[in-house]
């Protein structure tokens, strides 16, 4: 029977909150741990004592969820919502 090879980290949806495993990493010792913070560029680095690192590259985001509203009488009555727009994310 052939292995089973993943491609991508497993993922486990929550409702607040999305966790990704990486088990290439387990067991490893953590030698340092990097924080880069440029205008364009920020990411986590974790460097392992065995000289291989695990990279998380962040990317900020906008996402806006339109609405027009009704608030005549001082409570609010919606009217329209709109199609959620989201800024442009440069994948790696």
């Amino acid at each position: 029977m052939a292995a089973n090879k993943r491609t991508h980290s497993p993922q486990i949806h929550t409702s607040r909150r999305e966790l990704a495993s990486f088990p290439e990493a387990e067991g490893k010792i953590v030698e340092t741990v990097e924080l880069f913070s440029d205008h364009e560029y920020y990411a986590i680095t974790l460097r392992f004592r065995d000289k291989t690192a695990l990279n998380f590259a962040l990317e900020t985001a906008v996402f806006t969820f339109p609405v027009l509203s009704d608030w005549t009488d001082g409570n609010e009555k919606i009217l329209k919502k709109y199609k959620s727009v989201r800024s442009n994310v440069q994948r790696m």
